[in-house]
Order: C-alpha cells, then sequence, then structure tokens
C-alpha cells in the first residue's frame, strides 16, 4: 500500500478541511479549519487526501480521519502502517476502532480536553436560579460601565483587536510563565486569522469602552446545530468583561442556534470553574487510542 504523501497546511486549503468536516458532522472544536490553522505549528500538523479520504497527522500522532463510512476501515489500515497512535478522537470513530477486525486499541479519554457545550439561550437570557449570580455580575458591569457597547468585528477596528491581543498576551505571560510557549502559538494563530479575517469566514464581536476595546471574540458554526467559540479575550482589570463580551456576542450573532460549544479547560483550574459555572447541557470527549495487539 502507498505511503500517504503529506504536506504542510497552507490557508488556501480550507475549502477542502471545510468539505470533508461539514460532511462529516464534527462535534469537537477542534474539527475546524479555523482551528487546525492556529494551532498547525504547536502540534506540527501535516494533511494529505488520499482516495477521497482526510488524513491530518501531529507529528507521529494520527487524527481523526474524515471521509465516506465504507473507506474508514481501509482508512485505519493505512494509518496503522505509519503509526499505532491516534489523538483527538470523536466517539463515532473510536466505534469504528472498536470494530476494526486486524487490530485491538486501548482507548482513554482527559477530561481537560473534553468541550463545554451549553444552550445558547441559557447563556443569552442566563434566566433562573442557577444564573442569578451570572446575571448580576453582567448588570453590575453595565452599572459600572454605562458607556459600554457591543459592536461586530470590521477592518476597521481589526487593529485595536491586536492591540489588545498584545495587552492580553503580556499579562497573561506574567501570571502563567509556564504557559509562555503555548500563549505565543495562540497569539500567532490569532493574528494570522485577523490577517484575512474575511477569509476565514468568521463571526466577531467586541465591547467597546472609551473608544477603546476592552474585550474581543470569535467563532464559527460547528455544524448544523452549534456555533463555536475560538476566541475570547478581555481586559481582566475590567470587573464583567468576560461575562459582557460571551453574552453580547451570542445575542447579537447566535441567537437563533441551539448549542454552542466553548471549547476545552485545559486542565487550567480557573477556566474548568469559569466553563463549569455557565452549566453545561453536555461535553463532547475526545478520545486517544493506541495499539495494544
Amino acid at each position: 500500500m502507498d505511503t500517504i504523501k503529506f504536506k504542510p497546511i497552507e490557508k488556501a486549503d480550507k475549502p477542502v478541511f471545510d468539505a470533508f468536516y461539514r460532511a462529516g458532522h464534527c462535534e469537537s472544536s477542534k474539527y475546524t479549519f479555523t482551528n487546525i490553522f492556529m494551532w498547525r505549528a504547536l502540534y506540527d500538523l501535516r494533511w494529505a487526501v488520499e482516495d477521497d479520504v482526510l488524513y491530518v497527522f501531529a507529528g507521529d500522532t494520527a487524527w481523526q480521519p474524515f471521509g465516506a463510512a465504507k473507506k474508514i476501515h481501509g482508512a485505519i489500515e493505512k494509518i496503522l502502517e505509519l503509526t499505532c497512535e491516534f489523538a483527538f478522537l470523536e466517539k463515532s470513530f473510536v466505534a469504528e476502532l472498536e470494530k476494526y477486525p486486524a487490530a485491538q486499541f486501548e482507548i482513554s479519554s482527559d477530561l481537560s480536553k473534553s468541550d463545554y457545550v451549553y444552550r445558547a439561550q441559557d447563556l443569552i437570557n442566563l434566566s433562573g436560579r442557577k444564573f442569578h449570580g451570572k446575571k448580576n455580575h453582567l448588570n453590575q458591569f453595565y452599572k459600572d460601565y454605562p458607556a459600554a457597547q457591543y459592536t461586530a468585528i470590521t477592518p476597521e477596528i481589526i487593529p485595536q483587536c491586536l492591540e489588545r491581543l498584545d495587552a492580553w498576551y503580556e499579562a497573561q505571560v506574567a501570571n502563567f510563565p509556564a504557559l509562555a510557549e503555548n500563549l505565543s502559538y495562540e497569539r500567532r494563530g490569532i493574528q494570522e486569522v485577523f490577517s484575512d479575517f474575511e477569509f476565514f469566514g468568521l463571526k466577531g464581536g467586541a465591547i467597546l469602552l472609551g473608544g477603546k476595546i476592552v474585550a474581543f471574540t470569535f467563532g464559527e458554526m460547528l455544524n448544523s446545530d452549534t456555533a463555536v467559540i475560538h476566541v475570547e479575550k478581555a481586559d481582566a482589570e475590567i470587573r464583567g468583561a468576560y461575562a459582557a463580551i460571551n453574552q453580547q456576542f451570542l445575542a447579537n450573532e447566535w441567537a437563533a442556534v441551539e448549542f454552542v460549544n466553548r471549547e476545552e479547560d485545559l486542565g487550567i483550574e480557573g477556566l474548568r470553574r469559569a466553563k463549569e459555572s455557565y452549566r453545561p447541557v453536555k461535553m463532547v470527549d475526545k478520545f486517544s487510542a493506541k495499539v495494544v495487539g
């Protein structure tokens, strides 16, 4: 069997990835081109299409292949010629590994990699007792900052978003020096997306205060009923800025979707508590697998 011929990921590859991911009804935030493109350097991502199957490798580890159901076992066979390890798998692909007759796999999951999924209307309305504290927090923000305004991201404000990004990055590196490398990759990925924002087909929003951006975010449709929020950055010195951009972005851009995927917590305790506090309705687990027989 021929070896898969991989190549680096480039911006122009987006239509190919989009076609495969949309056909597969992905639930994991990993499987959007924006995510793949932003993190390609950190993960050493390479890709190929062979016999109408999309393959992505991160170094020596295979990510989930995408293609017609009848081709998946053949894709697994090809992958096993190159590696015995898989990562960031959805449940549907794990089921295919479990049915695969020529190898046995040890399957595991890591909760720090699971995506948090919410009902969009819950995060927009913040209704009921379980969101009482969140609603009060948001109301306090607008009481403290009555001049705060929401705006969609346009080319005119992207330079200000980049300034906010740089300030956020410097503060994070100062507080979490161990995360400096990952943060630098994220900043670079956001800068690349902003360099051609329209191309990526994203929606974005920002909170302006005194003519300056204090928070920004962007996301896109993940599947037919779910939007995914890729990035959300705010001035942590402005109490309630994160709550405001979270609620306003959904209210203005995603009110018609049923669910919103706010990605993983990366094993960071403060991030985990923040994501749990918004009461997810489900988690999207991501699995790893390795050949054991």
